[in-house]
């Protein structure tokens, strides 16, 4: 006996619902963790007084986007490209694309 196209559908939406709700119901597991870890994380914060996140660390202008300002990434030639990876991870600050 052959399975019908319809049949092979409805259970492959079954399998994917069914996985969907298993990611939802695993976060709602893990979210105790993750209050706990994140008010530690705040505690860390304010005992050493970190002031921004760091993204990245391979270029200045990578490690505060909201800090860099229009020439950096061109500081050494005005017509460089881009050579680090996270330039093309991370947008530029919203107050540089406003301009």
């Amino acid at each position: 006996m052959s399975a019908r196209k319809s049949d092979i559908f409805i259970l492959f939406i079954a399998l994917n619902l069914s996985a969907f709700l298993f990611f939802f119901l695993d976060a709602l597991s893990m979210q105790a963790d993750t209050q706990k870890k994140l008010s530690e994380e705040r505690a860390m914060i304010e005992k050493l007084g970190l002031t921004d996140l760091c993204l990245f660390t391979d270029a200045r202008y990578m490690r505060h986007p909201s800090m860099a300002d229009l020439n950096t990434p061109f500081q050494d030639h005005p017509t460089s490209i881009e050579h680090f990876p996270s330039g093309t991870l991370a947008e530029p600050p919203r107050h540089l694309r406003l301009r």
